[in-house]
């Protein structure tokens, strides 16, 4: 997409992300959008402005009242001239700033003024982003309309591993380029009831342990997010996530697979259409043990059964009037095994993907390959969930 005409101002936190930031305003300037990069100090201590000034073409912005130049109201033509400010990388110290409207230097002070979008690409340890101060944050900016890349998973710089990491250039440009070229969405699902499950189901074992799987529900709650924007009345139904549930979502929680089959069956019968993003475990114990099994030398052996199959029940239920839209999440022949679901489940659509580093279980990104009877498989790029879900809405759209 081009993006010629586009202002697009570019801010940089104290991180060590900052060394692939040159290379998203290097796409961003290949797109032909003029890019003007704000650096605070610590940003300045990872890379020099020298290399963004080369490759944004503009002079680089660092403090507030710099010597022997004329900068006035500098500061607000930061503010109001871009059509979208980017901070990338954002800390857990910019996130806190901004929340909190405090503005000690050049780029919150940007931010505080601007009038337009913000997006913003956290990038910190771990730890940091998992400090429920940093999370407050983050849902606080969130609910004030600011946008988000959320980080991704993988090791640090530190030696660390898990969620924190800034996402690439590529995704954040993905991100940018689907801002601009969004259209006003139309509520093409009014007067429509969507049913919509997230997460994965606890099977219990005794008091204190229970089989699952790693999805962390993200999935199921964007294209709930979706279904709203679109005008549909939606239900989700959730196994145990650490998720708030979209607005205007009405949200039935569970926590065994068998509970969400009562659920689904129940609120089918009034829906016009089914995302069935949840993962339910495939097996559950036998028997729960009343008490805590205690640890000892000998091996322990559980009985599993297989759980219902609530996809395959509720395709014998669907009438001609509703569609039921599956997920298969396969490690190997995946094409060959998510055609078989589709037709042996009596599908509309099913979904595949597969786990990898940025795709599949608890990551914000994914990538999909959608299949439809007597239709070629479409294939999705890696994109964020959120992203995702809105590309998958407007087939299902079609579908009703």
């Amino acid at each position: 997409m081009s993006l010629k005409g586009k202002k697009i101002a570019v801010g940089l936190t104290g991180g060590i992300a900052c060394y692939k930031v040159p290379y998203l305003v290097r796409a961003l300037r290949k797109a032909e959008a003029e890019v003007v990069v704000i650096m605070t100090e610590a940003a300045t201590k990872f890379i020099t402005p020298l290399t963004l000034e080369t490759v944004s073409d503009n002079p680089v912005a660092i403090e507030m009242f710099p010597d022997g130049e004329y900068v006035s109201t500098r500061h607000i033509d930061l503010a109001e001239s871009p059509d979208l400010h980017v901070i990338a990388p954002a800390t857990a110290n910019l996130l806190g700033k901004v929340a909190n409207g405090i503005c000690d230097d050049l780029l919150t002070t940007v931010i505080c003024a601007a009038a337009g979008p913000v997006m913003i690409a956290p990038a910190m340890n771990v730890h940091m982003w998992a400090n429920p101060i940093t999370q407050a944050n983050f849902e606080r900016l969130k609910e004030l309309g600011y946008l988000f890349v959320d980080p991704g998973e993988g090791e640090m710089a530190c030696d660390d591993y898990g969620v924190g990491r800034m996402a690439e250039p590529d995704v954040i440009f993905d991100a940018i380029t689907a801002f601009f070229s969004r259209k006003p969405k139309k509520k093409v699902l009014t007067g429509k009831r969507f049913l919509v499950t997230a997460g994965a189901t606890h099977e219990p074992i005794d008091p204190v342990r229970f089989i699952t799987n790693r999805s962390s529900g993200r999935m199921g709650y964007a294209l709930a997010e979706a279904a709203v924007a679109l005008g549909a009345e939606t239900t989700l139904i959730s196994g145990p996530v650490s998720l708030k549930p979209p607005p205007g979502v009405k949200l039935i929680a569970v926590e065994s697979t068998a509970e969400m089959a009562r659920a689904v069956k129940r609120e089918f019968k009034t829906s016009d259409c089914l995302i069935m993003a949840a993962a339910p475990a495939d097996y559950a114990p036998v028997s729960r043990a009343g008490q805590k099994i205690k640890k000892s030398s000998d091996a322990l052996k559980l009985d599993l059964s297989p759980t219902v199959d609530i996809l395959r029940e509720v395709g014998k239920l669907k009438r001609d009037d509703q569609r039921v839209i599956g997920f298969a999440l396969e490690t190997e022949n995946g094409l060959a095994n998510a055609r078989r679901k589709l037709k042996e489940k009596n599908l509309d659509m099913i979904v595949l993907n597969s786990p990898g580093e940025q795709t599949g279980f608890d990551h914000d990104t994914n990538a999909v390959t959608v299949l439809m009877p007597g239709k070629r498989p479409v294939y999705i790029a890696l994109a964020t969930k959120k992203v995702i879900s809105g590309k998958l809405l407007d087939y299902v759209a079609r579908l009703l």
